[in-house]
């Protein structure tokens, strides 16, 4: 017990009933865990057979396996340290002949789910159009996770039509997963849940075996594994929970925050235990943490503290755009690195996927190796390959790979049968795949194919026609989704996988319009070959590159990590609380975006650099933006400030650092060499609202003969009430006009969209 402080040691040593230890973000949990197990072995005598300790991750129960080994010694092996779903598995594989089944049942997978749902959509006749695999599984997977058969299911969803036709779906799925054999990933909790219920005997059995029971990370708890916890503590009710409320951030996968707040109301009886101390971050950083999230009205009341020293202030940065924010984000990085600080030493956090994008190309235009953890670079995903590679065939439609990636994607009923017979065809005439696939009529055996092969020509035909009329790239672009219904099906599956595939491919649509705004003459082959200088160098740095990377990725993936510097990008209001939290209905959600900031902050051990941009391109136009709500909740002592503003007021001691301000004239500020330069409002066109007009600016050449695409307009002032026509949005009506040095911010609700914020002098609209 050397080493623990007071309140973990009187953790370890309450063994007797239900104790909640409420272990605030780097205050030593996973150490409180392992000694507890040894103190009830090596001081109260408890058999570790009849210990069980649970976490999330298989990574998290190995280094907890390995901890308690190395603690407690001789007999440690008898003790169960096990994830929730490979502990029912141990169950399931000695009891679920009680349920009909074998023991040898197998566990499907993602892929092997899809085989089954796309047998019982065919069975059942619905159009997977409307009813997409992945949205019917996921439909599937929440009902299991709130533990309703398909019975329940049906009944809670009487009155609509299409969860009616899920709860067949859903039957008709468990149907075939039995006849099969079989489990998927749910099952393994809800059959346990199901055998203890239906099964006195083995439940009992379990109950005596765990004793004594610890669950790791108790906010990520679902409803499930709640009440598969609740089963086998009953009898003895030795059960203690660890967690923090505070950063309760995956509700999207089924957490529910109610299980750790509401966990004395369950035990009555239950000791309470809060561990505060940090030993990770200095003072500053902490303070900052504890700033935002006092802000919560959910949560239990701790306030985390170190020993260390104050530290750094905490750094905010307000960039005069996201292009902006990405240079200084990397120059800073580089400044590091030039101080002697590894980069492994470094990560950078967003709140979307997405916003990777504009941080790689930076990283790779300064030269800085880094990796995207927990996912693919952006220009490897899936998504952005599929159009990116419809782009390529279109300027070179001899590119048979690119071809063959996207001749059935979406799908097309073009198989890969269909395919080779045409590639056969096509090597034995000695010409391309995709002229062969013009001449379909002329290739053997393709009489069922040759219809569907022709309209996918027709359409290729279509966008190689924008090609030869040397339209703009984003306006293929724009047509390959519409045509194609790529994200129409992705709309249609409804899963977050989907939504995140389509904020890459908006992403995406913000590269074209930026290169188009900095290219003299804009082309698709120089739009591919910009891609391709950046794409290459990914791969290359994923085959054999630098030891050393600064880590990139999403504030969700960094959540049981740390890092000595840590960047987070976007704290802006809309990106950062996300709209849908601040226009959700649910109290909850602005609630869990500030736990989210709170993890994010948490993981700074040295400095933390916090950023925003004045006008972000998202979905290829340009939006003004408000600092963050959570930057404001930030005590000001515990802050630094510099970019687009310094306002502070003398008056506020206790509350928000940053005050309200007036938005500075375009290209007004420069920070570090980063601003954009001024350009001079009478250079654009206004003789036609729709005119691309290029403008130059002496001041920057790097900025590059700026604006190609830039949209001209009739005026660059606007009033309250004014109709206007957006070239993207379609017809609206201002709402709101705030001066902005020479210029105007102004808010317009359009019918299709809603309200939107943005600059008169960027604008692409015209009134009408």
């Amino acid at each position: 017990m050397k080493g623990l402080n007071d309140k973990q040691l009187e953790a370890c040593c309450h063994t007797d009933g239900p104790l909640l230890i409420l272990a605030g973000a780097g205050s030593g949990k996973t150490r409180v865990i392992t000694h507890r197990i040894a103190y009830l072995i090596e001081e109260k005598s408890v058999n570790p057979y009849n210990i069980l300790a649970i976490t999330f991750t298989n990574k998290a129960a190995k280094e907890m396996r390995e901890r308690v080994d190395n603690l407690v010694g001789f007999g440690s092996e008898s003790i169960w340290v096990s994830t929730f779903h490979s502990m029912c598995v141990r169950i399931l594989r000695k009891h679920i002949d009680k349920l009909g089944g074998t023991k040898d049942f197998t566990i499907y997978d993602t892929d092997e789910q899809k085989v089954v749902i796309k047998e019982v959509l065919k069975y059942l006749s619905l159009d997977p159009k409307l009813y997409p695999e992945r949205a019917m599984l996921a439909a599937i997977s929440k009902a299991k996770e709130e533990y309703l058969s398909p019975d329940d299911y049906e009944k809670a969803h009487a009155t609509s039509f299409r969860d009616q036709q899920i709860a067949k779906v859903y039957a008709e799925y468990q149907k075939r997963l039995k006849r099969n054999n079989a489990l998927d990933f749910d099952d393994l909790i809800y059959q346990t849940i199901f055998l203890f219920e239906t099964n006195p005997d083995a439940l009992a059995e379990y109950q005596e075996r765990f004793k004594y029971i610890m669950v790791d990370e108790y906010q990520d708890t679902n409803h499930t594994q709640f009440i598969l916890v609740k089963q086998l503590a009953a009898k003895y009710r030795n059960l203690c929970v660890v967690g923090d409320d505070d950063q309760s951030i995956y509700k999207f996968r089924g957490a529910n925050i109610y299980n750790i707040l509401n966990f004395e109301s369950e035990y009555p009886d239950a000791k309470v235990i809060k561990l505060e101390q940090n030993y990770r971050s200095t003072a500053n950083i902490l303070n900052a943490a504890n700033g935002v999230i006092a802000n919560n009205e959910g949560r239990k009341d701790k306030t985390l503290w170190t020993n260390q020293e104050d530290g750094d202030k905490v750094k905010f940065t307000r960039y005069d755009d996201d292009r902006a924010e990405a240079r200084g984000i990397a120059a800073t990085a580089r400044g590091l690195s030039r101080q002697g600080v590894s980069l492994d030493d470094m990560a950078i956090l967003y709140r979307t996927n997405a916003q990777s994008r504009l941080l790689e190309e930076q990283l790779i235009y300064e030269s800085i190796p880094y990796k995207v953890y927990g996912g693919q670079n952006f220009y490897a995903r899936k998504e952005i390959k599929d159009i990116v590679c419809y782009l390529k065939v279109l300027v070179n439609p001899e590119d048979d790979n690119s071809l063959k990636r996207i001749i059935n994607v979406p799908k097309r009923g073009i198989g890969d049968t269909s395919v080779a017979k045409v590639q056969e065809f096509a090597l034995g005439n000695n010409i391309s795949l995709y002229d062969a696939l013009l001449d379909i009529e002329e290739v053997p055996g393709m009489t069922r194919a040759a219809e569907k092969i022709g309209k996918f020509t027709d359409m290729m035909e279509e966008f190689r026609g924008m090609v030869r009329e040397e339209e703009a790239p984003s306006d293929i672009f724009e047509a390959i989704l519409e045509k194609t219904g790529y994200v129409e099906e992705l709309n249609a599956e409804g899963t977050d996988e989907a939504k995140a595939r389509i904020e890459n491919i908006n992403e995406l649509r913000t590269k074209i319009v930026n290169y188009e705004e900095n290219a003299e003459y804009p082309n698709l082959t120089e739009l591919l070959e910009d891609i391709a200088l950046v794409a290459d160098v990914d791969a290359e740095e994923d085959e054999d590159g630098p030891s050393e990377k600064v880590t990139l990725m999403t504030l969700h993936s960094s959540k049981g990590l740390e890092f000595p510097y840590v960047f987070i990008a976007g704290m802006e209001d809309g990106l950062f609380p996300s709209y849908m939290s601040l226009d959700s209905d649910d109290p909850d959600a602005l609630e869990e975006e500030r736990r989210l900031c709170y993890v994010g902050i948490t993981r700074a051990m040295k400095r933390l650099y916090l950023s925003a941009a004045s006008r972000r391109m998202v979905n290829g136009v340009t939006n003004a933006n408000d600092i963050s709500r959570f930057i404001k909740e930030i005590p000001k002592h515990y802050v630094e400030t510099e970019g687009l503003f310094s306002g502070r007021s003398s008056d506020d001691e206790g509350g928000s650092s940053l005050k309200d301000f007036s938005m500075p004239r375009f290209g007004e500020f420069s920070n570090v060499g980063y601003g954009r330069p001024k350009v001079n409002q009478s250079d654009y066109s206004k003789s036609n609202p729709y005119t691309k007009k290029t403008v130059t600016s002496s001041a920057n050449p790097g900025f590059g003969k700026a604006f190609p695409m830039g949209i001209a307009k009739e005026s660059s002032s606007y009033n309250v009430g004014d109709e206007v026509k957006h070239l993207k949005f379609g017809k609206g009506v201002v709402t709101s006009v705030v001066p902005a040095g020479s210029d105007q911010e102004i808010t317009v609700d359009f019918e299709r969209v809603g309200e939107k914020k943005m600059f008169a002098s960027l604008v692409k609209m015209k009134k009408l």
